[in-house]
């Protein structure tokens, strides 16, 4: 093979990747947060809600779970501005990543749930909690530290696929690659350094994750 290798080209547009890679931690960190407030309300609603409400979350979960995400992107930023709701490439892919990680993550949840036992439920009926209340603190902290290693290994993937919304000209890093690569014709040297930056972010959001869990989640028992 004779291939001479010239990254500095690549190198000198180091304030687009930057930018590129901050975009897609911020889009990544947003998803994450709205995409678990989603998928905690699915859970409750499929383990606790009237039945019409549970069907519906069936429905929802199942539809986003048996289609692909690059369709889902597309529905929402072709297909819905037919109806006359336009937003920007940025909202189009956080609304995506949001709906498609609710639906993943409000199984995982709950599966933590169901795993709890019942009780422990029944003793905080007894000592008159709101249903609430026995969601918050009976059941949902006690199934976070269960499922929480499934859970952020979800986010991770949410991270890795938000490299599709580059389909949509959303500005993250590999939509800055697409555009480096256009003008710098420098295809392997170019996807050599976001490969490096994609799994630098893996690494980094997994040591994040490992660091909330011992600070946030595997306290002692001090009762």
């Amino acid at each position: 093979m004779n291939y001479s290798f010239q990254f500095a080209d690549v190198f000198a547009a180091w304030p687009l990747l930057l930018k590129g890679t901050w975009s897609t931690i911020a889009l990544s960190m947003q998803a994450m947060l709205l995409g678990l407030v989603l998928a905690t309300a699915c859970a409750w609603g499929k383990t606790a809600g009237p039945r019409p409400l549970r069907w519906l979350i069936q429905v929802y979960i199942e539809l986003i779970r048996n289609t692909p995400f690059l369709v889902q992107l597309f529905f929402f930023f072709f297909a819905l501005p037919a109806l006359g709701l336009r937003w920007s490439a940025y909202t189009a892919a956080l609304t995506a990543m949001v709906v498609n990680l609710g639906a993943y993550a409000a199984e995982i949840i709950r599966a933590g749930i169901e795993s709890i036992p019942k009780g422990q439920i029944e003793a905080g009926l007894a000592l008159s909690l709101s249903r609430l209340k026995i969601f918050r603190f009976v059941i949902l902290k006690p199934a976070l530290k269960t499922i929480y290693p499934a859970l952020t290994s979800q986010f991770i993937l949410l991270m890795l696929s938000s490299s599709v919304v580059s389909a949509i000209s959303a500005d993250d890093l590999t939509s800055v690659a697409a555009n480096l690569q256009s003008q710098t014709f420098r295809s392997f040297e170019i996807y050599i350094v976001v490969t490096v930056i994609y799994l630098a972010l893996a690494l980094s959001f997994s040591a994040l994750f490992r660091a909330i869990y011992r600070s946030a989640l595997n306290y002692p028992d001090r009762r």
